[in-house]
């Protein structure tokens, strides 16, 4: 007969039988949590592929933090190429009492060049789709466009005058989409269109201001490569180019590592699924010993008997990892409908890789734990048919889950992109797991010293718990790591949240004050005198570019290990000078400089950058500051503590270095609620000055972790669910030992609620062991996170102790009585004769 039609016949069986449930659920939840990311980051993807001209604005952009040469200008239209330009910076806006921190966009005429700016065509509704136009042309001199933030956070609707710097203008219509803002994972603040000619009578932009400058380039493909290649060696320090080609990077790397993130999530499903796979597969190769063996005596090779389960496995492997991508698919429109606040836009529908990609990702898995006990299950010698009780070497080899941590192993590489990345996360994952294990080892082996003290059930419960505790601590570890995720969303994540807020002293400066001028020094402090408030500390601030270390040019590469790096470098410095150091300001490394040293220009650096853009101490770094050289050497290196929200720099210089240069102030103070109105006075006496309202910020910062929160409690779902899959693997594994158990001793008169009793004290007990290991694995996480990124105080919460073992205890309890019922309905002389 042939092999792959009997491999198909003896599959059909096992479903029925119910032998192979277990192990296509677990492929299932594991290949559906990978597949749910990850088609979920191909839409994004493809948004922005298929989209990019459209997210550009343009087909090229120049961009630079001080006004372009006209000569960019000058040679897109000697080629032949539409131009259009765009200034960008925050700044306030306001009407009557309120005022709002705003992104201000002055565009040209002709903007977009590529794309569509949609207005809403009725503001008294919800805008959709179907009430929009596209825009015409520019907002006409002395109006402005404003978007729903905007015109929510100021309570101002079209026809209405708003504060723009020092003019007033009429709000002319509201933004429904624009070209360069249609997807975004920082989409945080209200932004306004205005003309670029109404951009002077504002007096927002100031020496020191933070603008961007660009300058879109459009036309035929032939062109616009030609003047990239020419504008490539144009480029200036603090210039850059955008193409079609490198569209919006700052979303590509956000959307890398959010999907590195997710990805390395779901794999926490994949691990407690992977318990689930080795122990269905252990049951399934227990229960096919006898046929095996009875084949062999037909005269079945071991290599027919490999080939035909490993068929078997295949057809299992493809179908349960097709089902688990059709569940990814169908969850991750779940998932982008819960992040529709995080991407503004309308995605495609994905492609296919991600489903190519969940369904390698499952056979990898199956394959890597069932591999190993089938080259055993073929070695079965036909006298297995008069012994049973030869054949069942092997079955517990260090060989077969070794190779299983590998198949994982191979997987966490691939989830996390790079090599060493992956190796730490599994290797924490092992440490944890090792930690685990010998800690549930050591609590079984004190519970056995007061067995004899306890009801029958309870010395019963922890025998059981004894013979198979190898068993007992693996269903623990897994159980434990799918409510360890739950209590790391739910109780865990709110206190994070709460200590963080409640860490800052009540007078914490909640209010920034940047672009202050010099000849604004004596009226700010007047003004500050007049409504009783106290003069806050100002400190000057002149913007440089780190141009060479140690007199060579700064270099960086591409690759996404030096983001933070380029980011850094391609941006000013805010140098500043101090005589003393600051109480928030901690030397590290090196000294202050001293009254009577002789060294001039020393420099001193924030640590974690000095360290991030590669230089030490001694290196001599010059910066340009508007158009002139300023030479330094580093001779300190300082840790900042941020959390104090009061004004810091990443690069201080001593004192008489930097005055004659153009300089601005800015400072930071608290402001109570009650005198919130103030600020709409101090921006119409000083329009051009940038507040910064932190408490909305946090607030902001807030809701899109909550945002975020929400993806990841929706991949940990899979993790939970994994949980209860090993349960149900671990129940269904001992399912035929605890019927022989159950038969024994009805036949010795045991009663079915002695039984029942004696296996809910063993569930407890095991439920217990999860409860500890999901409390004390949520608790060692919340403290991490507490220390290393939010950086606050730990705040020992009880109750996540209480939760977690009641719930691990009623929780395992319960499943396991369910899954057990059925054992104790088998007629005691029906299952004796067949062990006869």
């Amino acid at each position: 007969m042939n092999l792959f039609r009997l491999s198909l016949r003896m599959l059909h069986r096992d479903w029925r039988a119910g032998e192979l449930r277990i192990l296509a659920l677990a492929l299932m939840i594991a290949v559906g949590s990978i597949t749910t990311v990850g088609f979920f980051a191909d839409r994004v993807e493809l948004a922005l592929s298929r989209e990019s001209n459209r997210l550009l604005g343009a087909d090229l952009l120049i961009i630079g933090d001080r006004p372009l040469p006209a000569s960019y200008a000058d040679k897109a239209r000697q080629i032949g190429l539409r131009i259009a330009t765009l200034t960008r910076f925050p700044s306030m806006t306001g009407k009557e009492e309120n005022n709002l921190l705003t992104e201000i966009r002055a565009v040209s005429p002709g903007y977009p060049l590529r794309g569509e700016l949609r207005l809403a065509s009725d503001t008294s509704e919800i805008i959709t789709e179907q009430i929009t136009h596209v825009a015409t042309d520019i907002p006409a001199s002395g109006t402005v466009w404003i978007d729903e933030k905007l015109m929510a956070g100021l309570e101002i609707t079209p026809g209405e005058k708003l504060e723009v710097g020092a003019t007033q203008m009429t709000v002319a219509a509201v933004i429904a989409r624009e070209p360069d803002h249609s997807v975004g994972f920082v989409n945080m603040g209200p932004r306004l269109v205005m003309n670029a000619d109404d951009l002077a009578g504002t007096d927002l932009i100031q020496p020191g201001s933070r603008v961007t400058y660009q300058l879109l380039v459009a036309g035929e493909e032939e062109q616009v490569a030609e003047f990239r290649s020419w504008a490539q060696i144009q480029l200036a320090p603090g210039q850059r180019i955008e193409g079609i080609r490198d569209a919006r990077p700052e979303i590509r790397s956000a959307l890398e590592r959010a999907e590195k993130f997710l990805s390395l999530a779901a794999l926490a499903s994949v691990v407690v699924a992977a318990a689930a796979v080795a122990l269905a597969v252990r049951r399934f190769i227990q229960r096919h010993l006898d046929g095996c063996a009875i084949m062999r005596c037909l005269g079945a090779s071991q290599s027919t008997i490999l080939r035909l389960y490993l068929y078997h496995f295949l057809i299992l492997g493809w179908v349960a990892s097709g089902l688990g991508c059709l569940l990814g698919f169908v969850a991750q429109e779940f998932l982008s409908r819960w992040l529709a606040g995080l991407v503004d836009t309308a995605l495609p529908w994905p492609s296919g890789l991600p489903a190519v990609h969940g369904l390698l990702s499952g056979m990898v898995l199956l394959l890597g734990f069932s591999l190993p006990p089938l080259l055993n299950l073929r070695r079965v010698p036909a006298l297995r048919v008069l012994r049973r009780d030869i054949g069942m070497a092997n079955l517990h080899g260090l060989a077969g889950y070794a190779f299983g941590l590998l198949a994982l192993s191979i997987l966490f590489i691939w989830e996390a992109g790079e090599l060493r990345l992956g190796i730490l996360v599994m290797l924490g994952f092992l440490a944890a797991i090792a930690i685990f294990a010998l800690f549930g080892w050591l609590l079984i082996k004190l519970l056995l010293l007061v067995r004899q003290q306890g009801a029958s059930a309870w010395r019963y419960g922890l025998a059981n718990i004894r013979r198979r505790t190898i068993a007992s601590v693996v269903q623990a570890i897994a159980l434990g790591l799918g409510l360890m995720a739950m209590l790391v969303l739910t109780l865990i994540q709110n206190d994070l949240l709460k200590d963080w807020r409640t860490s800052l002293p009540p007078n914490t400066p909640n209010r920034f004050l940047l672009n202050i001028q010099t000849d604004q020094l004596q009226p700010l402090a007047e003004f500050f005198a007049q409504r009783g408030m106290r003069q806050p500390d100002l400190y000057p601030m002149v913007r440089g570019r780190l141009v060479t270390i140690n007199d060579y040019p700064v270099q960086v590469g591409d690759d996404v290990a030096e983001a933070r790096k380029k980011q850094l470098l391609n941006r000013e410095f805010n140098l500043s000078w101090m005589n003393e150091l600051r109480p928030d300001n901690e030397i590290v490394a090196g000294r202050w400089w001293q009254n009577g040293d002789s060294l001039d220009n020393e420099l001193s650096m924030e640590g974690e950058i000095a360290e991030t853009i590669g230089v030490k101490l001694g290196d001599r770094l010059t910066f340009d500051i508007a158009g002139s050289l300023f030479k330094a050497t580093i001779t300190s290196l300082r840790k900042v503590d941020w959390d104090t929200f009061r004004v810091n720099f990443f690069v201080v210089v001593r004192p008489g270095q930097l005055e004659a240069y153009p300089i601005n102030y800015i400072t930071s103070f608290y402001l109570p609620p009650s005198q919130a109105g103030t600020m709409h006075e101090l921006v119409r006496n000083f329009p051009n000055l940038l507040v910064i309202d932190v408490a909305t910020v946090i607030e902001q910062v807030q809701k899109m972790i909550a945002q975020v929160s929400r993806a990841i409690e929706f991949v940990f779902v899979f993790t939970l669910l994994a949980g209860f899959i090993v349960l149900y693997a671990a129940i269904s594994a001992t399912q035929d030992e605890r019927i022989y158990e159950a038969a024994i001793f009805r036949t010795l008169g045991a009663k079915r609620r002695q039984l029942m009793r004696a296996w809910a004290a063993e569930f407890a007990i095991l439920g217990g062991l999860v409860g500890i290991f999901a409390s004390a694995g949520a608790t060692v996480l919340a403290y991490v996170i507490s220390k290393y990124a939010l950086h606050v105080s730990y705040t020992f919460n009880p109750w996540i102790w209480l939760v977690g073992i009641l719930a691990g205890v009623i929780g395992v309890t319960v499943a396991g009585l369910v899954g057990t019922h059925s054992t104790l309905s088998q007629p005691p002389l029906l299952t004796l004769r067949k062990i006869g």
